[in-house]
């Protein structure tokens, strides 16, 4: 899992994706162990980013499925999640968050 992790992020990095983070989920309850966030520098970049994926995991990764707008794009692999989104889409729908918390063991507490 390490090396598919490390291989995502590095096409993702390579091809000039920014501020990628990695949530490990395992044992979260949660529908997949590993989630995948980047930002693109737009659309067509996210397009891009998700081509580029495909090209070089191509063998290695099964995209069970692909949902996609222009300004955000989820990959399922099965096991891994990954978005891919504009700036602005990742500051509006702020996944870090909630993954952070999902991760973290804090999904469901408030804080006062």
């Amino acid at each position: 899992m390490k090396n598919r992790i490390e291989n995502i992020t590095n096409v993702l990095d390579k091809n000039k994706a920014n501020a990628i983070e990695v949530f490990d989920l395992r044992e979260k309850n949660y529908f997949v162990d590993y989630a995948i966030i980047a930002s693109s520098l737009g659309t067509k970049h996210t397009s891009a980013l998700l081509d580029h994926l495909k090209r070089d995991l191509k063998g290695d990764e099964k995209f069970v499925h692909v949902d996609e707008s222009g300004d955000w794009i989820v990959v399922d692999l099965g096991d891994i999640l990954i978005h891919i989104m504009t700036p602005e889409y990742r500051t509006k729908y702020d996944m870090e968050t909630f993954l952070s918390k999902l991760a973290d063991g804090k999904e469901g507490q408030s804080s006062f």
